[in-house]
C-alpha cells in the first residue's frame, strides 16, 4: 500500500472502469492527474474500478493499459483492482457498524418503493429513510440485511473544490446510502473511499459528474475519522456544438486516435489545453506542462473538442520531433495498425527525406503519404490527378530536361537554375513544371517539394523515373 498523505507526497490516480475502450475524458483526466503528480515528485497511480463484473472484462483492461502506455502516462505501483479487495471494504463497513456510525437496515425493495410512492403522493421528498436507523438491536430480525451509514441529517456539507470553488449541500439532502449489500458486497461509493484511503490519495481530481457523489462519500471520511483528499472536479469535454462529446462528433476512444495516426505529444499537449490554461501558451513540451500545471489554472466551463486545432498541435509536434524519435513513432503506429513495416532502405530514404517531410504533416498517414515518392518503387503509377499533369507538351519539355540531369551538379541551387533554365526556354515558369516532376517523381500532386525529392533519390533513380514517365 502507499503511504499516506503524512509523507508530504502528491498522490493522485485514475480510476476507471474497465467496461469498453477508453474515452478520451479519461484520458484528459489521467493526463491531468499525471501533470499534477509529476509536477511536484509525487505519485501517479492507477486503480482498475472492476466492481461491476458483469461489465468489466479483461479486453477492456488491456485497453486501458495501452491507452496509458500509448499516451505516455507511466504510473508508479502496480495497478490496483477494486474487485481484489472487496474483503477490506467489507471489513471497514462493519468497523463502522461496531463504531456507531453504520446500521444494518432489514427494509426489503418493497418497503423502500412504497415509502417512496407514498412520499410522492404526498409531494415530500423521496429519500429513503430507514425506521432502522435508530431501531434497538434487540428488534433486529434475523434476516438479510443492508448496512447503511448514518449521514449527517443537519447543518450542511461543505466542498473546497478547487476548481468549482465552495460548493455547499445540505444534509437533509443526503441519504443514508447503502455501504454493503445484503449478499456482503461493498458498493461503488464505499469501495473508492476505502481504496483512495489506503491508497495514500491526497489530490482527487475527478470528473464534475462526481462533484455530488463528493458530499456523499465525505460522510464515511468522517465516520472513519480520515483525512480528506483535495478535491478537484474537473469539467466534462464536450464536442464542438457545445454537447457532451459522443461518437456523433467523431472519434471518442484514445485507440482511435492512435490509429488515425495523431503523435502521442501532439495528444498530450491538445488534452492539456482542454479545460487548463496557462497564459497565451497554446504548443508546449511535457516539461513545461509538468512545470505550469496547477488545479487553480483549470476552467469551470466544459471544453470544446475542437479537431482542427489538434491537427494544428500535432503539425507543430512533428515538425519539432528529432527525425529519430519521428522514425520510431513511425514504427509503434504501423505496428498499432497492422500495416507492414518499413524495410531497411525505407528507413534510410526516410532518415534523409524526413526534414522535408515534417514540415506540415499534421498525422503519421500524412508524413506517409509525404513520403510515398521514397517509399514506392519503379515503375511510379500516377494517381489520377498526377496522370493528368504529364500531357504531351510536359512530357516533351521533361524529355528534354532529363539527359541535361546527367551532367549537373547534384546540389539543390544547381537544380533549381537548370529547372528554371529549361522553364524559360519554353516560356513557362519554374512553377508550372513542378506539377509533371511530381507526377513522374512521386506520381501524386501533393509532395515534399521536386528538389528535395531528387535530392534524396540521387540522380540514377531521378533520371530513371524522368524516362518511365517520358517513354
Amino acid at each position: 500500500m502507499a503511504e499516506h498523505s503524512a509523507t508530504g507526497q502528491v498522490v493522485t490516480r485514475i480510476a476507471p472502469s474497465p467496461t469498453g475502450e477508453m474515452h478520451i475524458g479519461t484520458a484528459r483526466t489521467a493526463l491531468f492527474n499525471w501533470l499534477y503528480a509529476r509536477g511536484r515528485g509525487g505519485k501517479f497511480l492507477l486503480r482498475i474500478e472492476d466492481t461491476d463484473r458483469a461489465r468489466s472484462t479483461p479486453e477492456a483492461t488491456e485497453a486501458i493499459l495501452r491507452g496509458l502506455d500509448w499516451l505516455g502516462l507511466d504510473h508508479d505501483e502496480a495497478p490496483y483492482s477494486q474487485h481484489a479487495r472487496a474483503a477490506r471494504h467489507a471489513e471497514v463497513a462493519r468497523e463502522m457498524l461496531a463504531k456507531g456510525q453504520a446500521y444494518k437496515c432489514f427494509a426489503t425493495q418493497e418497503e423502500i418503493q412504497a415509502f417512496r410512492d407514498a412520499a410522492r403522493a404526498a409531494g415530500n421528498s423521496t429519500l429513503y429513510r430507514s425506521p432502522w436507523r435508530d431501531a434497538d438491536p434487540a428488534t433486529h430480525p434475523d434476516g438479510p440485511y443492508v448496512i447503511r451509514v448514518k449521514a449527517p441529517q443537519s447543518g450542511e456539507t461543505v466542498i473546497d473544490d478547487q476548481v468549482q470553488g465552495r460548493v455547499t449541500i445540505r444534509n437533509d439532502q443526503l441519504d443514508d446510502m447503502v455501504i454493503l449489500r445484503s449478499d456482503g458486497s461493498p458498493t461503488y461509493m464505499l469501495a473508492v473511499v476505502v481504496d483512495d484511503h489506503d491508497m495514500g490519495v491526497t489530490h482527487v481530481i475527478r470528473g464534475d459528474d462526481h462533484l455530488n457523489n463528493a458530499a456523499r462519500q465525505m460522510t464515511i471520511y468522517a465516520a472513519m475519522g480520515w483525512p480528506l483528499p483535495v478535491y478537484a472536479h474537473i469539467p466534462l469535454i464536450f464536442g464542438p456544438d457545445g454537447k457532451k462529446l459522443s461518437k456523433r462528433h467523431g472519434a471518442t476512444g484514445v485507440a482511435e486516435y492512435r490509429d488515425m495516426g495523431y503523435p502521442a505529444a501532439g495528444m498530450r499537449n491538445y488534452l492539456a489545453r482542454l479545460g487548463w490554461a496557462h497564459g497565451d501558451d497554446e504548443f508546449f513540451t511535457d516539461d513545461q506542462a509538468q512545470a505550469w500545471f496547477d488545479l487553480d489554472g483549470i476552467n469551470k466551463a466544459p471544453a470544446r473538442f475542437d479537431f482542427k486545432k489538434l491537427a494544428n498541435i500535432c503539425g507543430q509536434h512533428i515538425a519539432a520531433m528529432s527525425d529519430a524519435a519521428l522514425l520510431q513513432d513511425l514504427d509503434a503506429f504501423l505496428a498499432a495498425t497492422g500495416a507492414g513495416q518499413l524495410t531497411c532502405p525505407q528507413r534510410n530514404a526516410m532518415s534523409q527525406a524526413m526534414p522535408s517531410l515534417k514540415e506540415r504533416a499534421k498525422t503519421y498517414p500524412e508524413l506517409l503519404e509525404k513520403a510515398h515518392f521514397c517509399l514506392t518503387s519503379r515503375p511510379i503509377v500516377p494517381d489520377e490527378k498526377a496522370a493528368a499533369a504529364l500531357d504531351d507538351v510536359s512530357r516533351g519539355i521533361l524529355l528534354e530536361l532529363t539527359p541535361q540531369l546527367q551532367t549537373a551538379s547534384w546540389t539543390r541551387d544547381a537544380l533549381e537554375a537548370l529547372v528554371g533554365e529549361v522553364a524559360q526556354a519554353h516560356e513557362t515558369k519554374l512553377g508550372k513544371l513542378a506539377g509533371p516532376l511530381r507526377a513522374a517523381l512521386a506520381g501524386r500532386t501533393v509532395s515534399p517539394s521536386v528538389f528535395d525529392m531528387m535530392l534524396v533519390l540521387g540522380r540514377a533513380e531521378t533520371i530513371a523515373r524522368l524516362e518511365d514517365a517520358t517513354g
